[in-house]
């Protein structure tokens, strides 16, 4: 993943950085830039510290590392103190690229290639050796978006998580900044209406567009030349318009620039996506109503949903932002496909979620005893189903709720431990639950006695993920095409 030309300016190299230990490449450069500084020739050096001139050649060109005692010498002799001699910035520019392209033909990947060294000296032309490095840093790039897998993915997201945990999923930045956006509006309750937020848009400098031909990939796109942000015309999508809206006006309030890398692109949805929550459920509004819930015993995500006209999915992830924080309550929340793959999850609370190496919790399959699996099983998809469920790290109680999309029927579940289930409407429920996850035998092997009457008189014919063998999609913005954006851009700037 790079950013690519979706930065508005390229680049330059970066100065090499040395390392903890002694960067004899970049010593020998400065070494160098200091002795032709001093007007000495490599004899003239060597008669003043006794060392051959092949040694000090040596040294000069990073393949041999002196002695302290040598160095000492060194310093003496160009009039320098030690630590200006063992300095991190390199002396030049040309010197920060020429230690740039001797590490890299040094390195295992140029290694690789069974390319002719390139011999770095005073007669190399400056353009020659900055296209060079350049195109090392093009090759490395490249090589980056190769390796950019799935794994890659997953662990970036584990790294998010573990951050959301730690910080409870409250972030007052975002926050503050939403409520600057509300107040400069005059807004403070109630939901949060397609006015209100054409109110912000226009606050903000922002013209509305909505088209037939936005680009597949992408759910809206914002040209900073001309101040607009394009949006479907289609009515049919899983997304509510609005929040698609204040998460594109998130990315600008919040001072996004072009994700860095995989990590990066998360954390900014991350972002975005609280920040349009904390537009649609203000958090003062938000607190209040859910204080008054918790002091009648009576707190519900159904009830969030229709105090403030949100999705449910909406609801149950702002409570997540706000129950610890402000209600001294530790939660959990799973969203989770029919399939019973895991989707998207949150936790504080303890939960054993199901988990890879990386700590990733998303693609991974959740527990058929838990509430976001049996409630697909529920006649009555009108009401909330309610479920306490045993398991190793405690008792939890969940509630939950089905939802059909494009991508077929998901479950939405939030659950706290037993102790916080009094606050809860529903938890007089009667349905219980036992698992044992992570052992294989609470739900991923099958019952002895069906093992023994279909071992071996079984031949399924699966299905192939052939997602599952994909590289991350590539760009900045994954599975986002350039050319194609670029190009809707330019069609509309002079609409």
């Amino acid at each position: 993943m790079s950013p690519t030309s979706w930065n508005r300016k390229a680049a330059a190299p970066s100065p090499a950085v040395a390392a903890p230990e002694l960067d004899v490449i970049s010593l020998g450069r400065r070494v160098r830039h200091l002795r032709k500084a001093a007007g000495l020739t490599l004899d003239d050096l060597s008669a003043a510290v006794g060392t051959a001139p092949s040694q000090l050649s040596l040294i000069e060109n990073g393949k041999r590392e002196p002695k302290l005692g040598l160095l000492q010498q060194l310093a003496a002799a160009l009039n320098v103190g030690i630590d200006q001699l063992l300095g991190a910035e390199p002396p030049s520019r040309r010197a920060a690229l020429e230690i740039e392209l001797e590490r890299y033909q040094r390195s295992p990947l140029y290694e690789s290639l069974n390319l002719p060294k390139i011999r770095i000296s005073s007669r190399l032309p400056m353009d020659v050796l900055e296209s060079m490095v350049g195109l090392q840093h093009e090759l490395e790039r490249k090589l980056n978006e190769q390796v950019a897998t799935p794994e890659e993915a997953r662990r970036a997201n584990g790294e998010l998580r573990a951050m959301m945990r730690e910080r409870n999923n409250y972030f007052p930045e975002y926050e503050a900044e939403a409520q600057k956006v509300l107040a400069s509006v005059g807004h403070t309750t109630g939901p949060l209406s397609q006015h209100v937020i054409a109110d912000i848009a226009a606050h903000l400098g922002f013209s509305l567009h909505h088209v037939g031909d936005l680009p597949h990939s992408t759910r809206s796109v914002t040209d900073l030349k001309n101040r607009r942000i394009y949006l479907t015309q289609n009515q049919r999508t899983d997304h509510d318009p609005r929040s698609v809206l204040l998460q594109a006006l998130g990315h600008y309030v919040l001072g996004h620039q072009t994700p860095k890398n995989y990590g990066d692109f998360l954390m900014q949805r991350v972002a975005t996506n609280y920040f349009a929550a904390a537009l649609m459920l203000p958090e003062q509004a938000t607190v209040d109503f859910l204080q008054r819930a918790k002091q009648a015993k009576e707190i519900a995500v159904e009830d969030i949903r229709d105090a403030f006209a949100v999705s449910y999915e909406t609801a149950a992830h702002r409570f997540t932002n706000l129950a610890t924080q402000h209600l001294e309550i530790r939660t959990h929340f799973q969203k989770t496909h029919q399939s019973g793959i895991i989707y998207k999850a949150y936790e504080n609370d303890g939960v054993t979620f199901p988990q890879d190496h990386t700590g990733a919790i998303e693609g991974q399959p959740s527990c058929k005893q838990w509430t976001s699996r049996v409630v697909f099983d529920v006649p009555d998809k009108f009401r909330a189903y309610n479920q306490y469920t045993d398991t190793p790290a405690g008792t939890y109680w969940c509630t939950a709720r089905t939802e059909r999309s494009a991508n077929g029927e998901f479950s939405l579940s939030v659950g706290v431990p037993y102790a916080h289930v009094k606050w809860f409407r529903g938890r007089d429920t009667t349905e219980r639950s036992k698992s044992t996850c992570p052992d294989e035998n609470c739900c991923k092997r099958p019952p002895a006695e069906l093992a023994s009457e279909w071992s071996g008189n079984a031949w399924p014919s699966a299905r192939a993920h052939s997602h599952l063998l994909a590289a991350m999609p590539p760009g900045a913005f994954p599975g986002v095409d350039e050319t194609e954006v670029y190009s809707f851009l330019q069609a509309h700037s002079g609409s």
